[in-house]
Order: C-alpha cells, then sequence, then structure tokens
C-alpha cells in the first residue's frame, strides 16, 4: 500500500509542491518558516492531484504470458507423445498470442478481445493438450482418432487464433488500406 502511494500522482504533485517550497526559501522569498510552507505546498500538490483511477479488473498480462510460456515448455517437453506437427501448431498459436499480449493497454481496451486471448490461454489450448496427454502414451498411440482429434482442435485453435488477430489488428489494416487508397487517388 504504501509502496503504491510512492509512486502515485499525488505524491509525485506532493513533491513538485515541497520542492517549490524549497526553491522559495533558497531564493530568500520565505524565511525560518520554510519547513512549514513546504508541507503546506506538499499538501496542496496532494490534494489537487487527480485521483488514481480505479481497476478493478487486474492486468493478466504478465501472468497469461507466464502460462502461455509454461504450457510451451511443457508442450516441447513431450513432444515425443504427441502427433507430428503439433508442436509447431502450439508454437504458431502461442506466437500469435505473444504478440497479442504484448500490448496489455490496448488488450485491456477490448474486454471481448481480452477474453478471448484469456479463453485461448487459459482454456482451450490447454484442455486439447492436457486431454491427449492425460490419455496413456500406448493407447494414443493405437488409437488413431486421438492424434487426428488433437491436430483438429488445434487446427480450430489457429484459425481462432487468427480471427482474433485480424480483430486487435483491424484499425492498422484499415490504417493501411487508407493509405493505399491515397497514394492511388494522388498518383491520378
Amino acid at each position: 500500500m504504501m509502496l503504491r502511494y510512492l509512486g502515485s500522482t499525488k505524491n509525485l504533485l506532493g513533491c513538485v509542491g515541497g520542492l517549490v517550497g524549497v526553491v522559495l526559501y533558497v531564493t530568500g522569498v520565505v524565511g525560518w518558516f520554510w519547513p512549514f510552507v513546504v508541507v503546506a505546498l506538499y499538501l496542496a500538490g496532494a490534494l489537487v492531484a487527480p485521483a488514481e483511477k480505479v481497476r478493478l479488473v487486474p492486468d493478466t498480462s504478465a501472468e497469461l504470458r507466464s502460462s502461455l510460456e509454461t504450457l510451451v515448455s511443457r508442450v516441447s517437453s513431450q513432444a515425443s507423445r504427441m502427433p507430428a506437427s503439433t508442436v509447431d501448431t502450439v508454437g504458431r498459436v502461442a506466437s500469435i498470442l505473444r504478440d497479442l499480449l504484448s500490448d496489455p493497454v490496448r488488450l485491456a481496451a477490448d474486454p471481448d478481445l481480452q477474453h478471448a486471448v484469456v479463453r485461448l490461454v487459459r482454456t482451450d489450448l490447454p484442455l486439447s493438450l492436457e486431454t491427449y496427454l492425460n490419455m496413456p502414451w500406448w493407447f494414443a498411440a493405437r488409437r488413431a482418432g486421438a492424434g487426428e482429434e488433437l491436430v483438429a482442435q488445434l487446427g480450430l485453435l489457429e484459425a481462432e487464433a487468427h480471427r482474433v488477430a485480424e480483430r486487435f489488428y483491424a484499425s492498422e489494416v484499415d490504417r493501411q488500406a487508407d493509405h493505399t487508397r491515397y497514394l492511388r487517388d494522388r498518383d491520378v
């Protein structure tokens, strides 16, 4: 709690006010009562500073990145038990999700996108992989459909990750298309 206050806008603005009080003393504007002026200006700065924004939903981007990296490393360690190409597919999905998680402020601005990313990282991807890997290796190897199901699930998850990325980067795509139209129209 105390550490949070030290970095708050209220404390920073209060410190600026206190510093103004010290400058007033050094320049000779205030006399022997300068400590009271410093405290008063600190309090004034802290009182006029805007309140911190309320964040009811915590930023989980760091936790999600950590969960994703743990999942990818565990899948890599189980690569010999998985059908061919599934580890590569997990890597491609993880790469897309890493890109989305690299901009947590933008992701938090769209709750639907954030929910889709959280669902992919915390539920869908782990559930598909855990279900397959929790089968005994000899059973999964004998049952051809088990590997095909995992490949199909990972394909669907990769397609969903691409759809989420399309929505995430939609403004850049629109901006690029607008610039192309501008360049074509300018050339006329």
